[in-house]
């Protein structure tokens, strides 16, 4: 439907502008609506990257070394794609500050000057109008003024002249009078007819012409203006709709994230980060009081006669390791580990040395062929003044392949250990004698144990107890004959009884088992006559003798 301002709106001229000002706030409140939309983004994206960092690792914490786990790296991921989502969201603000709020502040602008100069037009046709009606209102009142003087005039001419006393000077007089407010009355009339017409023409070309004009370009500016918003309207969801594929590979970027967590892989992370390299302990024997034999005096029996009977073998599961873990960092050589954990740490450790040495190789070459520079063309530099610093590099080169050889040392050393645990037909090799021994498992280690190569601090509190045994026993059987042998045993790993009460030995010395562990992680042995004493139960492969004299009493 074709509508013009101009012809249907004539003289709706205030209502016009009361409209157009309208339209002006409401393009104003639009650009309002989308600034606040605008800082919302940038304060949410704001929050989310927040959020994203909050949840990152830790450099160099432990938060960092659990994101080996796919679940975890799953998470970090997860957090990778929503800082991204968050970009997202200061493009859609970026954006709409841009080709939104710049471009209607700008327009606003124009829009308030167009409209301003319209009016303007619009004020000034009117105002000339209403000048031109005032014009023609007093020549029309001059024109009325003068016909009735003119009149008055001819009247009073009349009665002057119909009068025989008056003079014919006066009546010459009258006649005259009257015939110039005449001429007065009729260049009035003139006047007023040419004020007329000229009005008419220019009321005819006011409100067919020069206002529709006017009424024409309000028109065209307001439909303007209403485009620009429906464009900016466009626009807003075309910003966002921009995003969306982007947020869309976020969001598939998280769900390939979650697909990526493999709880098995996980698993064999654990066991890979935890595992300690040692043998689960062996079965409990049981202890049987009902034999009539004699029970040689243990520690148990001994100490329960006394009443400073420690707990029942069933409350002793506990106390089966005789080591404690150092809380420190512990020996350069990762002694204090167990075999799985102590290779591991040592491997790393060599990764770490070589990455180092490479960066100093790589300093050293630059440096070389920074010096070869300065040697051909000595304008350059001096030569000699890199020759500190390369020496400096060379220092630090020759101590990192030092360390390097030393930790592969070590390295090679627990690979070395775990290879024969792991191999048995070399654990067992000279282990068997077929006619006289029964091979029994008793590398008792519970899950905690420490390194069996001898390394692991031990428990202050079972030194003492081993001193306590030792005394005891030595105090009340000093007369006795020594205990029979009921087994023998190969050590697995060299152990220094540097405590009292317990005895050294090599690594594959066969000593002599004279008493079996009684659920301390203690096993007595005896090297010959002269020397005996206690060994980590773990440290041996014990063999007993099935007919050796109160074999199955020492259980």
């Amino acid at each position: 439907m074709s509508c013009r301002w101009g012809t249907e709106l004539w003289d709706q001229f205030d209502n016009l502008e009361k409209h157009t000002h309208w339209g002006i706030e409401f393009v104003e409140r639009y650009t309002k609506f989308v600034k606040e939309r605008s800082e919302i983004e940038i304060s949410y994206a704001k929050q989310i990257r927040n959020l994203s960092k909050k949840y990152q690792p830790k450099k160099n914490s432990r938060e960092e070394d659990e994101y080996k786990y796919t679940s975890c790296r799953a998470f970090l991921m997860t957090l990778n794609e929503l800082n991204d989502y968050a970009g997202q969201h200061e493009v859609i603000a970026e954006n709409l500050t841009t080709h939104i709020i710049c471009e209607l502040t700008r327009y606003i602008q124009e829009l308030k000057a167009e409209r301003k100069s319209h009016f303007h037009d619009g004020r000034r046709a009117q105002q000339h109008i209403e000048n031109s009606w005032k014009q023609l209102e007093s020549s029309k009142r001059r024109f009325e003024r003068d016909c009735k003087e003119a009149d008055r005039a001819q009247q009073y001419f009349d009665k002057i002249d119909a009068d025989i006393n008056v003079t014919k000077a006066d009546v010459e007089k009258a006649r005259q009078q009257a015939q110039l407010k005449h001429q007065v009355a009729e260049d009035s009339k003139n006047e007023y007819l040419t004020y007329l017409q000229k009005f008419n023409k220019e009321q005819n070309e006011h409100y067919y012409s020069l206002i529709p004009h006017i009424f024409q370009k309000i028109q065209e500016m307001e439909e303007k203006r209403i485009e620009k918003v429906g464009e900016s309207m466009k626009t807003y969801a075309e910003v966002n709709r921009k995003v969306l594929p982007i947020v869309s590979k976020c969001l598939d970027g998280m769900t390939n994230a979650a697909a990526s967590i493999e709880p098995t892989m996980v698993s064999s992370l654990v066991v890979e980060s935890f595992k300690s390299g040692f043998e689960p302990p062996g079965d409990v024997e049981v202890e049987d009081y009902s034999l009539s034999m004699r029970r040689t005096v243990s520690e148990s029996s001994y100490l329960n006669s006394r009443g400073e009977g420690k707990p029942s073998r069933s409350n002793s599961r506990g106390k089966l390791w005789p080591f404690k873990r150092n809380k420190g960092s512990g020996p350069e050589d990762c002694s204090h580990l167990p075999p799985e954990q102590r290779r591991k740490k040592l491997q790393a450790k060599i990764n770490d040395i070589n990455k180092e040495l490479q960066k100093e190789v790589d300093q050293r070459d630059a440096l070389t062929k920074m010096k070869d520079v300065y040697v051909k063309n000595p304008h350059m530099g001096d030569p000699d003044s890199v020759d500190p610093r390369l020496e400096e590099i060379g220092q630090d080169i020759d101590k990192l392949e030092l360390d390097s050889r030393k930790y592969e040392a070590w390295l090679l050393e627990v690979e070395t250990r775990l290879a024969e645990k792991s191999d048995p037909h070399r654990r067992q090799s000279g282990l068997y004698d077929s006619n006289a021994t029964t091979p029994v498992n008793n590398n008792c280690a519970p899950v905690n144990r420490e390194s069996p190569d001898g390394s692991y601090t031990e428990d202050h509190s079972t030194e003492h107890h081993l001193k306590s045994r030792s005394t005891d026993f030595d105090d009340d059987f000093d007369d006795e004959d020594p205990l029979p042998t009921i087994g023998t045993c190969k050590s697995l790993y060299p152990f220094e009884g540097q405590n009292e009460g317990t005895i050294s030995m090599a690594e594959g010395e066969l000593l002599y088992v004279i008493e079996e562990d009684k659920g301390d992680g203690w096993t007595r042995v005896r090297r010959n006559e002269d020397e005996e004493g206690y060994v980590p139960t773990s440290y041996i492969k014990v063999f007993f003798d099935t007919n050796a004299k109160g074999a199955m009493t020492y259980i």
